[in-house]
């Protein structure tokens, strides 16, 4: 009875056999069953404690159970004292408390004592070597992670997934997905963890094409999409700007969609400025019961942000607190400055950062900031970048922002000597991602490029009666540079090349480091009315859907 206990899920009886004299197999299975149902009070490291006092010796299956409860920096005293009972019951040379060893110094940030664990193991098996890899590709050390990794005499498949999410999680993308190549050459089939990296890198650079392959890949090999692996499918499909796969998939998920999926959904609906579908897929989960998490309502605010929708922003604030006794947290905070500053009311954005229960950090100011710019605000955006500077004393993004207002209002002064992030941009042809800066000199077929976009954008004036607006040129110019600066952004330069490269009627899609100014977003409109080409732009705040001459922001963004 005791045993049925503690293996099922009503756990908490089995301190009734405290009496008992347990042999080290039951005390395991309490230990494990502490660690997977998070038995607060009774942890695992308090029922390891319980064991010794009933004189029961450890074996080399309790460290394993144990050691998972140490996952984080404040947990490193507990886990070296742990170390210590290992070395004193002689079970260090074990392979699973070896590697368990591992486990907890890397999730505790210890690497150099889980390099001397490594270091001391008189044999290194094969989740030894993955352990240590893992533990500086989590740390960001992924020089150190690729040398080990090439040093390995043998890899699996933990050994390719460890590293490839390293280099997603540090933003090193193409090389995530280099490194995927080469395990394909390798000929070991990727896991549905790999897959979930792969993807994540594919959403972020906009490799649609890639995309795709995986998903197809998931296809042929018959891997089941569960929760993780669609909500990867969904959030890659959106971020590489097309909703409808992402639809599809989370529409094929049927009664395994939950609040992971629902939110995933919801995120990509606001982030492509589709805010009523946002709010009926809200009001679909919610008449499932299934109850919103936090990211819910990320998602459901920054529908509200995009729509400009202040009084629904203010009701979706409150209901969260109010119906689901959710505590907003700083994302959500800043989901509502940012709310009011783009609708310009800086007032109540200030009066709202000064409410908040916790101190404000980059994301309220940056939000301030920003909204402030829209209005050309000076001194809210000075006043704003001062705090942001204190919090982040390289944010050159912030210096950014502030120089734009400057100089709109034409103070050249305050801008000089503030150096501006390059405005790039990139689209994938034929599955090769193609990346274009501002007046780019550097792409081989630059001369036909530029005779390109030359081409369309004398098509533009005498079809659609376009005409340059230099007033979004924020340096100090005189008006032929400003005209020479403007004619060569790069999401122009990356448009010209595909319409260069591929057939009429392909849909394009964008991917841009900055906001996509006012110019460009025009020349976009024109040319998906002229070219009859649906354009997907992804900037760094949304998405822009241009059809037929029209922008799915409704030239709010």
């Amino acid at each position: 009875m005791v045993i049925t206990r503690i293996c099922g899920n009503t756990i908490n009886p089995i301190f009734h056999i405290r009496h008992l004299k347990l042999e080290s197999f039951l005390w395991n299975l309490i230990i494990r069953a502490a660690l997977h149902h998070n038995l607060s009070p009774h942890s695992p490291i308090s029922v390891y404690l319980r064991m010794r006092r009933h004189s029961v010796t450890p074996d080399f299956h309790t460290f394993p159970f144990l050691l998972p409860s140490f996952h984080n920096p404040a947990h490193l005293p507990l886990g070296r004292r742990t170390h210590a009972q290992i070395l004193l019951f002689g079970l260090h040379a074990d392979p699973f408390v070896r590697t368990s060893l591992l486990n907890m110094y890397s999730s505790c940030n210890d690497l150099a004592s889980a390099q001397r664990v490594f270091d001391e193991s008189i044999s290194k098996d094969l989740p030894a070597w993955n352990s240590v890899v893992n533990g500086y590709a989590k740390a960001g050390l992924l020089d150190v992670a690729r040398k080990l990794f090439d040093e390995m005499p043998e890899r699996n498949v933990i050994s390719w997934s460890c590293l490839i999410n390293g280099y997603v999680t540090c933003g090193r993308n193409r090389e995530a997905l280099g490194l995927f190549r080469e395990m394909q050459l390798s000929k070991i089939r990727p896991n549905e963890f790999t897959l979930s990296a792969v993807l994540s890198a594919c959403g972020r650079l906009g490799a649609l094409e890639e995309g795709r392959w995986v998903h197809a890949y998931v296809d042929k090999y018959n891997v089941e999409i569960d929760v993780v692996l669609g909500t990867s499918l969904i959030d890659m499909y959106a971020k590489c700007g097309s909703l409808e796969r992402a639809k599809l998939v989370f529409v094929s998920l049927g009664c395994k969609k939950d609040v992971k999926a629902y939110s995933a959904m919801m995120c990509c609906l606001a982030m492509h400025g589709l805010t009523e579908e946002c709010f009926q897929l809200f009001s679909e989960m919610t008449s499932n019961n299934i109850n919103p998490n936090s990211v819910t309502f990320v998602g459901v605010l920054g529908a509200c942000v995009h729509g400009g929708l202040v009084d629904e922003g203010r009701s979706y604030f409150a209901m969260m607190v109010e119906r689901f006794g959710i505590t907003p947290s700083i994302q959500h905070y800043g989901c509502m400055v940012d709310l009011y500053g783009r609708a310009g009311l800086i007032e109540e954005a200030e009066s709202f950062i000064a409410s908040m229960p916790m101190e404000p950090d980059e994301l309220i100011w940056g939000s301030l900031l920003s909204g402030s710019r829209m209005l050309g605000d000076a001194k809210t955006c000075e006043a704003a970048l001062k705090r942001l500077i204190e919090l982040d004393p390289m944010s050159s993004g912030a210096y950014v922002l502030l120089s734009n207002v400057y100089a709109k209002t034409g103070r050249w002064i305050e801008v000089k000597g503030i150096k501006k992030v390059p405005g790039c941009s990139s689209v994938e042809v034929d599955g090769v991602i193609h990346e274009f800066v501002v007046g780019d000199e550097s792409q081989e077929e630059r001369e036909s490029i530029y005779a390109m976009l030359d081409e369309v954008m004398q098509r533009l004036r005498e079809e659609a009666g376009y005409v340059l607006d230099t007033r979004e040129v924020l340096l100090d110019l005189d008006e032929e540079g400003k005209v020479k600066a403007l004619s060569y952004h790069s999401e122009k330069l990356a448009i010209a090349f595909f319409l260069m490269k591929t057939r009429p009627g392909t849909p394009v899609r964008i991917i841009k480091n900055l906001r996509i100014c006012g110019d460009c977003h025009l020349v976009m409109k024109l040319i998906s009315k002229l070219y009859g080409r649906e354009i997907v732009v992804r900037d760094c705040n949304r998405f822009h859907h241009f059809r037929n001459g029209s922008c799915s922001c409704r030239d709010y963004w």
